[in-house]
């Protein structure tokens, strides 16, 4: 992924940074591996708003991710490299032997034409999903599965990786890109390689209406607002709040412990994230 610069033209362009999409191949989403996606405004079935800035944003259609990759042993070839409007990582469009088509996660390096296949057995090359247990020590890989047969779930945003760093019987230890080390289960699907578009981190919207294309409204910080509002608003002049920083509700945001104790994953994790 290549990154671009406008000329100052405007404000909304002066520190704009934004993608070539030179990778990008595919015109046209493939219509059969897409959906609608309905937008809620982040209001639950009562009409209440339960998540906070959310609403409007441009119309966008869901691409149905193959985060399992069950075909096991059919190769497939990659017909282009497809923009995810859902996601910060892109996607390729895969073609099996048999003519079904599937989106999966576009790794860094792959290209058009390459040929992927997933399976026990299959060789440990960029874009090939197999078990961890068979994958060998040192190799980045990304869309891990927490639980065999579950689908990915562990790094699956743009540039990010782990790396499989020992195998024991049963299991098998990865680094997260967040720092943290954690033992899998040796069956558990992987893919080699890390993600595409590792560039997306650094860009730069510009203006606040790119913002409100992809949905999400103005945050308004609690001591501006009025007491009536915020515990943390009103007095007079320009104020700090005079209480702890906290929610619209008053629950305590920094220093508190957000992970419970007694969590079932704490067995699994050897060393905690930075």
């Amino acid at each position: 992924m290549a990154l671009k610069t406008y000329k100052p033209r405007s404000e909304g362009m002066r520190f704009r940074v934004s993608s070539t999409f030179e990778e990008i191949t595919e015109k046209k989403p493939r219509k059969s591996l897409t959906e609608a996606i309905r937008k809620h405004a982040g209001r639950n079935n009562t009409g209440v708003i339960t998540v906070r800035h959310r609403g409007g944003g441009a119309k966008r259609r869901y691409r149905k991710v193959d985060f399992f990759r069950r075909k096991d042993g059919v190769p497939a070839v990659v017909e282009h490299i497809a923009y995810d409007p859902n996601r910060s990582a892109n996607l390729a469009l895969i073609k099996y032997e048999d003519g079904e088509y599937s989106y999966i996660l576009a790794p860094e390096g792959l290209k058009q034409g390459d040929k992927v296949v997933s399976g026990s057995g299959v060789e440990a090359t960029v874009g090939n999903c197999l078990p961890l247990g068979q994958i060998p020590l040192g190799l980045m890989v990304h869309a891990v599965e927490f639980v065999p047969g579950q689908g990915a779930k562990v790094a699956r945003s743009a540039g990010n990786e782990a790396q499989v760093m020992a195998r024991d019987g049963g299991t098998v230890t990865l680094k997260l890109s967040s720092g943290e080390v954690r033992i899998f289960d040796a069956r558990c699907k992987a893919t080699v390689g890390a993600v595409g578009n590792k560039d997306w981190g650094s860009i730069q919207l510009g203006k606040a209406g790119r913002k409100r294309y992809l949905g999400i409204r103005p945050t308004v910080r609690g001591v501006a607002m009025n007491p009536v509002d915020h515990p943390m608003g009103g007095g007079e002049g320009r104020t700090s709040g005079g209480t702890n920083p906290c929610s619209p509700w008053g629950q305590l945001a920094k220093g508190g412990k957000t992970r419970k104790p007694n969590k079932a994953s704490n067995k699994v994790i050897v060393k905690r994230r930075k």
